[in-house]
């Protein structure tokens, strides 16, 4: 039997720039987040490893709505050139102080017609009792930041 306390909460985002294009800022300019989302992300550096790597870890700052600062690093455990996708799991931080185990997948989808992408964000995690809240805000924010990323990368056009 599963336990109530696992959950899965997924969003679908339209944007406009090309898959490869966001999926190459989430795994090789992951830097770049912070300053295209510089009113929700307060840093995001590389802590170990290289840039677009899997058993890299990247240091995140989040600002929360109500602008409380939430830190967690993430090792990257698996890209997939391909399908466009990498999946972070959270080894440190804020985060694990509410959740057990808390990992996310961003995958970028072009669209049929050419015209834009499609992104699926997947947050897979454990609350550690059953008083810490789905984490919605968390999936809000990273609609967020998507769409500041797509507006970065289709500036000008």
């Amino acid at each position: 039997m599963a336990s109530t306390l696992s959950g899965k909460l997924e969003t679908e985002i339209q944007i406009k720039a090309a898959a490869h294009h966001f999926h190459d800022i989430f795994c090789n300019k992951t830097h770049q987040i912070s300053t295209t989302s510089s009113d929700k992300i307060g840093h995001c550096r590389l802590h170990e490893g290289d840039w677009g790597t899997v058993g890299s870890v990247v240091d995140w700052s989040y600002i929360q709505d109500d602008g409380e600062v939430t830190k967690a690093k993430k090792m990257v455990e698996s890209i997939n050139w391909e399908n466009k996708s990498i999946t972070f799991k959270v080894t440190e931080g804020d985060i694990l102080n509410e959740y057990k185990y808390f990992k996310m997948t961003i995958k970028a989808t072009p669209k049929s017609d050419g015209e834009g992408s499609v992104v699926n964000w997947t947050m897979e995690y454990e609350r550690m009792h059953e008083g810490v809240t789905h984490p919605e805000a968390l999936l809000n924010l990273a609609t967020k930041v998507s769409k500041d990323v797509d507006a970065h990368l289709t500036q000008g056009n």
